[in-house]
């Protein structure tokens, strides 16, 4: 066995260990149900959509929206057309010994689609619009992406690779579509210099 096999046997050892202890230590049966509807609004990306479309109304952050749309369509491409089906990583559950799902899942599991939708979106809307709307999305983004270990959806790698993957798609939407401003100061500045 070579040294990467022994990292990557190590990392998922690693990664079933802190599901049971989120499992024995962390699920509060008061708190449970309340976990598992607030992962539920994650699902198809429906509570980014609905945020996507509420930014779509005023002026002022219509840009946001349309960026958090794009950065929607393009982690759904990436994530579940694309890396969910060519890693094609099995389910916590079905591995980890001792470990429950408390949602019904069927499709891979790495990387997490939860965690890619909210971070891009989440990303997109950080950056193209004021700050006292893009850190409540950063944050529900997060507490989403946490959610799915609490339920046991996914394993930490799965979370933490969505979340890394969704922040660079909303971060090159951003660069790609909604810099106009920031490249025009950039060209003038250029200009300046010479």
């Amino acid at each position: 066995m070579n040294v990467v096999d022994t990292i990557l046997n190590a990392l998922v050892s690693l990664d079933g260990k802190i599901l049971l202890l989120i499992q024995e230590y962390l699920r509060i049966p008061a708190l449970t149900p309340w976990v598992v509807r607030f992962t539920k609004i994650g699902n198809m990306g429906i509570v980014w959509i609905a945020i996507a479309i509420i930014l779509l109304i005023p002026k002022k952050t219509r840009r946001a929206g349309v960026l958090a749309i794009v950065s929607l369509i393009c982690s759904l491409c990436l994530v579940n057309f694309f890396l969910k089906g060519y890693v094609d990583r099995v389910r916590p559950a079905e591995v980890v010994s001792g470990l429950s799902c408390l949602v019904t899942v069927s499709d891979p599991s790495f990387p997490s689609g939860h965690a890619a939708a909210g971070f891009a979106a989440a990303t997109a809307i950080y950056k193209s619009t004021r700050k006292w709307i893009g850190i409540p999305c950063v944050t529900l983004a997060a507490l989403l992406s946490l959610s799915r270990l609490y339920v046991g959806a996914h394993y930490p790698t799965d979370v933490i690779c969505g979340a890394v993957i969704g922040i660079l798609i909303g971060l090159v939407v951003f660069w790609i579509f909604g810099e106009k401003k920031y490249k025009r100061r950039a060209r003038r500045a250029r200009h300046r210099r010479r």
